[in-house]
């Protein structure tokens, strides 16, 4: 059986990622990763299971009014998550099913803190607002996980629909794809979460400054591995159950409800850049419709 170094654990690394994720969490995963995937047989199946069994003790403990304890709780079930990634990536175990596990499993996780932590706050301090917080968290967070796929679909349609408009393939106006459902949307999600949307960006030569900027600040993120946006769902979760409990209960609200905008922002600016790429993008489209429509 091939013995792995921490140089091949590094390489199953995101290319880029949350910056949580990069400072706070891969340092531990990937150490944890190489003796998992060295001295063990456990799959990465086992360990989304356990990452979830670890996300229950979380709520537990801030239903319990534990938040210490819940904070560590939930940060040991992300950092699992992490490692089931990795070892499924070096050991080429991963499985449709176990994309499937691990998305379910990370929404379940989330709503049952959230249901947690609300709970135990209003019913020590008798405050309604926490129970708005709970409900507010788990609303925030399903929103990204059915915003992030469609925003990709879209993407793919407008790049697919230029692709065949430059080739001399499209015969009129561009045709919209079937709505139903994607009967594999896990992978699609997972991909999502990986794309920078700044990168699909081309230069614009009217020498503004504010987009070269940007650009500059993007270059030297992605040579560290990190995403360009300020806040994601990863940190607004680290934000809400990790960093807010151990702050102790005053800063709930607080941090909640600023990590709560701050990914709000987030998800609207994503949408903009979003619209801003299929008006560029499907500008040779409509071009080329009319120039079939003239011959």
């Amino acid at each position: 059986m091939r013995t792995y170094s921490l140089y091949d654990v590094y390489e199953t690394r995101k290319r880029r990622d949350s910056w949580w994720t990069v400072y706070f969490v891969d340092p531990v995963a990937c150490r944890v990763a190489l003796p998992v995937a060295n001295h063990t047989r456990i799959t990465p199946n086992g360990l989304t299971v356990f990452s979830l069994v670890l996300g229950m003790a979380s709520a537990a403990c801030l239903a319990m009014n534990q938040l210490a304890a819940g904070a560590v709780m939930f940060y040991l079930s992300f950092m699992i998550d992490c490692v089931d990634g990795k070892i499924a990536r070096l050991k080429g175990t991963g499985t449709p099913f176990g994309l499937w596990l691990d998305y379910v499993g990370d929404r379940i996780r989330v709503v049952c803190c959230a249901a947690g932590l609300a709970y135990g706050q209003y019913a020590v301090s008798g405050d309604v607002h926490f129970i708005l917080l709970g409900a507010a968290v788990a609303v925030l967070d399903l929103f990204r996980y059915v915003n992030a796929p469609q925003m990709k679909r879209v993407r793919e349609v407008v790049r697919e629909e230029r692709q065949l408009a430059m080739a001399g393939a499209v015969p009129g106006a561009v045709q919209v794809p079937d709505p139903a459902p994607d009967p594999d949307p896990v992978p699609v999600v997972e991909t999502i979460l990986d794309i920078d949307l700044d990168v699909d960006l081309e230069p614009r030569p009217r020498g503004r400054k504010g987009p070269r900027f940007f650009r500059r600040v993007n270059r030297f993120l992605a040579r560290r591995r990190v995403r360009s946006h300020l806040i994601s769902g990863i940190e607004f979760h680290a934000a809400v159950f990790v960093v807010a409990p151990l702050a102790g209960p005053a800063t709930l609200i607080p941090v909640s409800a600023v990590a709560g905008v701050l990914l709000l922002a987030n998800e609207v600016f994503l949408v903009y850049r979003m619209w801003l790429f299929t008006r560029r993008h499907s500008a040779p489209v409509q071009e080329k419709s009319r120039e079939h429509v003239l011959v």
